[in-house]
């Protein structure tokens, strides 16, 4: 693909690159980029060596009208996650043509996309959320206890964060409890994949440029999900119950099953980014209050503030950071000319710093108002768990600070190294819980 663009809209080297390096997301320096690029060129096209040239969009404003307007841009038409050239050619041979390893809400337009959304969409909606609060309070109770018991000092993100969101997934899903270590371990290996600790390959020679095609799609990872979840279908298809595994393995759309590739896609979907976004902005905002005491004392001072927490610690980490997006057809945004086919990259941790939308962006305040965070998405494409998430940390919070009486570091945290998804993969903390 080329983009027909003016030379003067060409993002410079040293940024584009950043926008494609996972180790910048992960030491802050993707931030600086964002900057830069809302001052300077806040829509224009990145090129760099082995990826198709692609737009940037960087302004809250111009991410959220791109979301709006689903028929101009796809998501479908070609990969919805970065992807270098080799990966894209590669997939496209194993895949018939198709660019896609997986068919997900993400990988679909309509008319499909509303219609597998709908197959799920009533299990995360507010009215039927609430029937399951006393159940998501009993393990948040029980998330808070294991904190406890570690006597003072725990490593937040892999001892507590990632486990109480994990155990309310899987128990809607209706993934036995002892099969959740081996969904987490694949979770972490299919979006950490060009992580050196998380990824199936930590051995392998991450300077070399093949192993670093390789890593973003692990066929090793996915593989190992569809036989789970393959043997999961057949037990609820056998052996029906109440959770959404029995609802995928038994779907029709338009009178017929779904397809193996549509059901396998809906329960990684499900079972990975139903948790890991949520897990990060959990270890995000304790991150966060460990290093601002003042906004820890503001919400345990008022709790009427938890909701207002909630909604910044998932702008403040923002776990998703791109998606792309295929341009449909000739058109004039943001005062460039896009042509058919091109494909554009949306910010969602740039548009969640914009100075244009948020005082002291790159503050960390419980009591920001208004606080028009994107990080959900927007528009059709908008998270299906965003309630269910926002839910499982508020409880979370209403369960946790009212004990939590002393927090600081105990030692260096660290984010994950990814383009598509990335949090918190380490938090030390010492704390004292009354």
């Amino acid at each position: 693909m080329t983009v027909a663009a003016p030379t003067k809209h060409r993002i410079p080297d040293d940024v584009a690159n950043l926008l494609v390096q996972p180790r910048a997301y992960a030491d802050g320096e993707i931030h600086e980029a964002y900057k830069w690029l809302r001052q300077n060129e806040p829509f224009g096209v990145a090129e760099v060596e082995g990826v198709d040239p692609f737009w940037v969009a960087t302004r809250h404003a111009d991410i959220l009208e791109i979301s709006r307007q689903n028929a101009l841009f796809h998501n479908g038409d070609r990969s919805p996650t970065l992807t270098s050239q080799e990966v894209d050619r590669k997939v496209r041979e194993m895949m018939g043509g198709s660019p896609h390893l997986l068919r997900t809400l993400i990988h679909m337009d309509e008319p499909d996309h509303m219609k597998y959304r709908l197959l799920t969409q009533a299990w995360f909606l507010p009215q039927n959320l609430r029937a399951m609060e006393d159940r998501i309070r009993v393990i948040a109770k029980a998330a808070v206890e294991r904190m406890a018991a570690t006597g003072g000092q725990c490593d937040f993100v892999n001892q507590v964060a990632l486990h109480f969101p994990l155990h309310v997934v899987m128990s809607i899903l209706g993934v036995p409890e002892e099969d959740e270590p081996r969904m987490l371990k694949l979770t972490q290996e299919l979006f950490g994949a060009a992580d050196p600790e998380l990824g199936r390959n930590r051995d392998a020679d991450f300077m070399n440029k093949e192993a670093a095609e390789e890593r973003p799609f692990d066929m090793g990872v996915i593989t190992d999900f569809f036989m789970y979840f393959r043997a999961l279908s057949e037990r609820k298809r056998a052996n029906p119950t109440d959770d959404l595994a029995t609802l995928i393995a038994n779907a029709r759309i338009d009178g017929q099953p779904i397809s193996d590739l549509e059901a396998m896609s809906y329960y990684i979907i499900v079972a990975t980014a139903g948790h890991d976004t949520t897990s990060s902005s959990t270890a995000g905002a304790l991150w966060a209050l460990a290093e601002n005491p003042g906004e820890l004392a503001k919400v345990k001072k008022d709790p009427s503030l938890i909701p207002g927490l909630v909604e910044e610690s998932i702008r403040w980490t923002t776990p998703v950071k791109t998606f792309m997006r295929t341009v449909t057809e000739d058109t004039e945004f943001a005062d460039r000319s896009l042509k058919k086919n091109d494909w554009l990259m949306l910010c969602y941790a740039s548009g969640n710093r914009d100075e244009a939308v948020f005082d002291n962006p790159y503050q960390f305040q419980v009591d920001r108002k208004p606080n028009k965070q994107l990080a959900f998405g927007y528009g059709a494409h908008v998270c299906l768990g965003q309630h269910l998430a926002r839910m499982e940390m508020r409880i979370l919070w209403e369960e946790l600070l009212p004990r939590l009486s002393e927090l600081e570091l105990a030692g260096e945290p660290a984010m994950s190294e990814a383009v598509f998804v990335n949090g918190p993969k380490r938090l030390p903390i010492r704390f004292k819980m009354d």
